[in-house]
């Protein structure tokens, strides 16, 4: 299905951010929107290669940069915690949701960092459809790569949202079984605690950034056609 990209720019918490609009040929489409990782952006492969997949089924996405990343406002380490993500997701909703030829059916798709931000925001508002890779319910469990630097830069990012799981549903959960970044038993914990509908996919030997070609290629067909069975009518 043939589809355009309009950057659109809009602000959360007086902070300027800068998205990417992937738009099908249809009239009042579903949209999905997307959550970066802590240290990535809204180029993040995944999303880039989902937002395909979900144009082809007649859905919009959206992905952005959250604040203090990529191309929008801020200072990464002053502005970054979950609760600003989550308001970043919210306000980015809003604003899709203020585009005419939206519709109003919604999905979340986070990885990482990103998952749990969706989840946190899908406590605020109505979602239809989402799908989280590699999740962390807590942030003290997250194994970081420079755990030597200063800890007190990390202090923003405590959290722990394993008590909000009960009302979420319509969640696609994916995580690798080698994740040596934020452990498997979140997916385990999240799946038992999310309502139906559910499912997890579990990656044989799969790492954190989901780095398998084979992986990445499930991963593409199952969330879009979660997507497509969550959104379009």
């Amino acid at each position: 299905m043939k589809s355009i990209c309009k950057k659109i720019s809009f602000l959360s918490d007086n902070f300027l951010l800068r998205g990417i609009l992937h738009i099908p040929t249809v009239e009042k489409c579903p949209v999905v929107i997307g959550s970066h990782g802590l240290l990535s952006s809204s180029n993040s492969p995944k999303q880039i290669e989902l937002a395909r997949r979900c144009n082809d089924f007649g859905i919009a996405f959206f992905r952005f940069d959250h604040r203090g990343c990529g191309k929008s406002q801020g200072v990464f380490k002053e502005v970054t915690s979950l609760d600003a993500r989550r308001t970043d997701i919210l306000s980015a909703i809003e604003t899709i949701h203020g585009q005419g030829y939206i519709g109003s059916r919604i999905g979340l798709f986070g990885s990482s960092m990103g998952g749990a931000a969706c989840i946190s925001a899908a406590g605020s508002t109505k979602i239809d459809s989402m799908v989280v890779s590699a999740a962390p319910l807590r942030s003290r469990i997250i194994k970081r790569p420079d755990e030597k630097e200063d800890k007190v830069e990390y202090k923003k990012l405590s959290f722990d949202i394993s008590g909000k799981l009960s009302g979420i549903n319509n969640i696609l959960i994916f995580h690798g079984d080698a994740d040596q970044v934020v452990p498997f038993s979140n997916a385990l914990e999240l799946y038992e605690k999310a309502e139906d509908s559910k499912k997890l996919i579990i990656q044989e030997n799969g790492d954190h950034l989901m780095s398998n070609k084979a992986h990445q290629k499930e991963f593409i067909n199952e969330a879009g056609l979660w997507f497509k069975n969550g959104l379009v009518a």
